[in-house]
């Protein structure tokens, strides 16, 4: 009887230590305000970043305000639209650039044409809207101050956004709508351990090089070595997404390089710290500034109140921060 009486008196200071009588209600925050701009079809990881996306806003941590393109291929915006659409928000906008870059369809942008049957309403990114559009429209619909931008293709957009004139949209400039609007700019762009030119910054070197100079807001860059410091295992690629018959993201790893293959997550992380920046996936630089030559080399310089920081990611730390990008990007659609 002694051994039942003191279960129950445990259980019932559990009970009341539980009760929202005596416990306080944790803190609910806001989604992100996301907008995601890719070059979508140059690489999966693209793809593998926006399922990441939409498992976040499934879970009521983001909400994905615009996709634009960085990729100047008539696909590129459809297979965006694919994606979306897998995940129930077809009606996501989308824009697109017109620049010449990188204008080849890729391995798996295919997938938004026949004889693929993906639904999809945007089967050419010639009906798409310019991404400079979308992105004030998206910028000026949102409480200032709260918008954060995953960039993870090339700067094109974002530069071209800055140099954006007042319109019917907004009575600012770009910059000026940048500055009012976005808290924070996460971006998978340069590398800051070793003299590499990174894919994003040669792609598009003038915009690169206007976007340093010019953003007003806070960067934190992912660059190169993350992404290769944290390989996705190919065993998730064949294990986890055959809930259903037709993946695309699945199809779209696959048709870029199948597996037995581990593909490095460059853009999954940006967009990982871009919505969950206090959950210790990754450590931060100290504060400084980025610079980029005209090469397209990348540079730090530490500041006390530099604008820029770059992200960090220690051993004991990719276990956890790989855990949890299989997670979201294999977790299935969910209904709201």
């Amino acid at each position: 009887m002694k051994s039942e009486r003191l279960f129950l008196s445990l259980a019932t200071l559990f009970f009341l230590a539980a009760s929202p009588a005596t416990a306080a209600e944790p803190e609910t925050q806001d989604p992100v305000a996301l907008i995601f701009d890719t070059d979508l079809g140059n690489d999966c990881d693209d793809v593998l970043a926006m399922g990441v996306i939409h498992s976040l806003q499934s879970r009521g941590e983001c909400d994905l305000l615009a996709v634009t393109i960085t990729k100047d291929n008539e696909l590129a915006a459809p297979f965006a639209d694919v994606v979306n659409t897998f995940y129930g928000r077809g009606d996501i906008p989308i824009g697109v650039c017109r620049s010449g870059v990188t204008s080849h369809k890729g391995k798996f942008n295919v997938l938004a044409a026949p004889p693929h049957d993906y639904p999809h309403d945007l089967k050419s990114g010639k009906d798409a809207p310019d991404a400079v559009v979308v992105l004030r429209k998206a910028l000026a619909s949102q409480k200032d101050g709260s918008v954060v931008i995953a960039q993870v293709g090339f700067s094109t957009n974002l530069a071209n956004l800055l140099q954006s004139k007042p319109d019917d949209i907004s009575p600012l400039s770009g910059a000026e709508l940048v500055s009012k609007k976005v808290r924070l700019l996460s971006i998978m762009a340069g590398d800051f351990t070793r003299d590499h030119k990174e894919y994003n910054i040669v792609k598009d070197i003038p915009s690169a090089k206007l976007l340093c100079q010019d953003w007003p807001t806070p960067i934190v860059w992912s660059g190169y070595e993350i992404g290769t410091s944290l390989a996705y295992p190919h065993e998730s690629i064949l294990n986890d997404y055959n809930y259903v018959d037709h993946h695309p993201l699945a199809e779209a790893y696959t048709l870029y390089n199948p597996p037995p293959h581990n593909r490095p997550t460059w853009d999954l992380t940006s967009v990982l710290y871009a919505v969950r920046p206090d959950r210790g996936y990754f450590d931060l630089s100290p504060q400084g500034r980025v610079t980029i030559a005209d090469d397209g080399l990348t540079t730090f310089s530490e500041e006390a109140d530099g604008r820029d920081r770059y992200m960090i990611v220690r051993e004991e730390q990719k276990g956890r921060a790989i855990e949890a990008l299989v997670q979201l990007s294999s977790q299935p659609p969910v209904s709201e």
